[in-house]
């Protein structure tokens, strides 16, 4: 037990048995107490969306990012304190609205890419891709959600998270336990006073913006205006410092992720390279990758879809069950953690040909019709699905396809990445790799 929790709080990924890759659905034996994993896709859409109501969010969430972005974000309520929330959210995350952001998203890039090529000698820049993609998308979380204001230490905000990130293998150590939330661990005091600067931070910010409204809306003012449409409810400002505090965390760091891997990927891949090359030479010119060249980005985007497969940036989907129920052929109880484990089903030998192997193709219209949808999860599934899924895929693309035609990625030889979970699927110890211009 003490090597399996010395191991959970290292890296949670390594105490995942090779089962969980090869079968339907594993049950597992944690302090005494059962398990289940479920990797079947027909077992996972009964899990996420067609019985959603029977499989709440774990406790675990409420231990983990509950401490980061507070209680009353639209990630961690349930039941109707949920429902309203994303009824009230969902209009500026729609399609037509998340164009309007793409030239701020561009801007951001554009501003990346030439900060790098203006400091890349002609043999190359070092740089920590995870640290740079996490700048660049934190910039575009300001931009569209904040107006570019707010006066943000953009440093201090990344080491507050990635400090609380690597705290939590000890949260999940310690819930595996039982043990009360008040136990101390490792860096916990450190974790607590950053959460409190982000979350004072959050509410300066609603509080500025309450007395002085953008000139131009943004995310934030939408989501001040927001009121359920059935009940005309708005959010109070501890809601609304909540829900801005997980846009931010969350909104950033998944992105950054994706984009990480993927930039990781095609360097490794130089038929991939070669392809997305001529694809933005093709749709998006020497012009600023605009909202219509988004759209046609096709095998751009299916790059990223392929670094979501192999690098799902929120690896574990916990679940737990609300009542006694049968779930396949299992017999589950009530609150049994029912866990759907996003990174094996994405690399799983039944669901996928090669599983490790990098494909762009995979996700080619043809190829992707037939595929069960509980096989590909990088945002979830069912009424719970991450309400910024398309923003993020969008932000993703445009980032990625403005980068690729500026510079050139090239992998440190013999280095090799090692995903690491701490909530999002992180580069153990960053990406280094070596930048140059085109």
């Amino acid at each position: 037990m003490f090597s399996f929790l010395r191991t959970l709080v290292r890296n949670p990924l390594e105490t995942w048995p090779r089962a969980l890759f090869d079968e339907s659905m594993v049950r597992l034996h944690f302090a005494g107490r059962p398990v289940f994993m479920v990797m079947d896709p027909a077992l996972v859409e009964d899990v996420l969306v067609s019985r959603a109501a029977l499989f709440p969010k774990a406790p675990i969430i409420q231990r983990t990012i509950g401490a980061a972005v507070g209680n009353k974000s639209i990630f961690t309520a349930e039941g109707a304190d949920w429902r309203w929330q994303r009824r009230a959210s969902s209009p500026p995350f729609r399609h037509e609205k998340i164009l309007g952001f793409v030239p701020a998203m561009s801007r951001a890039a554009e501003a990346t890419g030439g900060r790098l090529a203006a400091a890349a000698s002609p043999d190359g820049i070092g740089i920590d891709v995870s640290e740079a993609m996490m700048a660049t998308t934190f910039d575009v979380i300001v931009a569209t959600m904040l107006s570019g204001e707010g006066g943000f230490d953009t440093e201090r905000f990344s080491r507050e998270i990635t400090h609380y990130f690597d705290t939590i293998g000890w949260i999940a150590a310690l819930t595996v336990l039982r043990l009360p939330a008040w136990m101390p661990y490792p860096g916990k005091r450190r974790a607590r006073a950053g959460n409190g600067f982000l979350k004072a931070e959050m509410a300066r910010v609603v509080a500025e913006r309450r007395a002085r409204p953008s000139p131009a809306p943004d995310l934030l003012d939408f989501l001040i205006q927001a009121a359920d449409p059935e009940t005309g409810r708005a959010m109070t400002d501890a809601e609304l410092a909540d829900n801005l505090l997980t846009f931010v965390v969350a909104g950033h760091e998944t992105t950054a992720l994706a984009l990480t891997w993927a930039l990781w990927l095609t360097a490794m891949s130089p038929d991939v390279e070669r392809r997305v090359l001529q694809e933005i030479a093709e749709v998006a010119g020497e012009g600023p990758v605009d909202a219509a060249a988004a759209d046609r980005l096709v095998y751009v985007r299916q790059v990223i879809q392929e670094a979501m497969r192999l690098y799902p940036p929120a690896p574990l989907i916990p679940r737990v069950a609300a009542e006694d129920l049968v779930l396949g052929t299992e017999t589950i109880k009530a609150r049994t953690p029912v866990y759907v484990p996003v990174y094996a089903v994405h690399r799983h030998r039944r669901l996928w040909s090669h599983p490790d192997s990098f494909d762009p193709d995979r996700f080619a219209p043809d190829a992707a019709r037939g595929r069960p949808r509980g096989a590909y999860l990088p945002f979830g599934a069912g009424p719970r699905i991450c309400i910024g899924a398309s923003f993020a895929l969008i932000e993703a693309v445009v980032i990625f396809a403005t980068l690729m035609r500026r510079l050139r990625f090239v992998p440190v030889a013999g280095h090799w990445p090692k995903p690491n979970t701490r909530l999002t699927l992180r580069p153990d110890g960053g990406l280094p790799m070596t930048v140059l211009r085109r």
